[in-house]
């Protein structure tokens, strides 16, 4: 993609995440933006810390301090993970394209706990009998995601052959006891999954990472 999207020389990555990554898009579609910076080391040796995330400068755009993005990563965060695993790579630098590489190194078993209870406290904010739709519809997107990177090793961020059902969700063309059919059967099915994940993400190669990261910028 073509533009610009840095906001200082101290961005290492950035992504297009929301609809657009996932296959989702529709012509009102936003671009949403995630990214990872690197803040200068010398500026944690003072008492007040850098940033651990900024937003913009432009609309939709979000971004973590390298440090917050990985401990978010090792937490198995969905939204951090799957920044990982997107198709649409608008910056990266040779240190962002080591955390790309890295990127199985933050997966582990725990995801499904996690994955699960992010899908679950979207479900507990949603009105059966006035659902917000586009929230219905990414509650269980991230199901499916979740179930992927069980079985697979990666989260699925481009939805595929699941993306017309999916739409028909957002549009409230599907009725609310399908929905929480489908989202039922995809809890339990992620609950009773085997990983192919290891029990606890690589934490070594992690720090490793992160140390070249902080003496790249002393």
């Amino acid at each position: 993609m073509a533009q610009d999207v840095r906001v200082s020389d101290d961005l290492i990555l950035s992504v297009v995440m929301g609809s657009r990554a996932y296959g989702l898009e529709t012509d009102d579609s936003d671009t949403d933006r995630r990214g990872v910076f690197a803040a200068p080391t010398a500026a944690f040796w003072r008492l007040d810390k850098p940033a651990t995330h900024r937003d913009g400068p432009l609309p939709e755009q979000f971004s973590w301090e390298v440090e917050r993005f990985c401990r978010l990563a090792l937490d198995a965060n969905p939204t951090v993970l799957e920044c990982l695993w997107s198709p649409l790579v608008e910056v990266i630098t040779p240190a962002g394209r080591r955390l790309r590489d890295l990127r199985e190194a933050f997966v582990s078993a725990k995801a499904q706990r996690s994955f699960a209870g992010y899908a679950e406290a979207q479900f507990r904010r949603l009105d059966p009998a006035a659902p917000t739709w586009k929230q219905a519809m990414h509650m269980l997107r991230l199901l499916l995601s979740g179930l992927h990177l069980m079985r697979h090793g990666e989260p699925l961020v481009q939805v595929g052959p699941h993306r017309e059902r999916l739409l028909a969700i957002k549009r409230g063309e599907v009725p609310w006891a399908e929905v929480d059919a489908w989202r039922a059967a995809l809890s339990a099915e992620l609950a009773a999954t085997a990983s192919v994940l290891p029990a606890e993400p690589d934490r070594e190669r992690v720090d490793e990472f992160l140390i070249g990261v902080r003496k790249e910028n002393l």
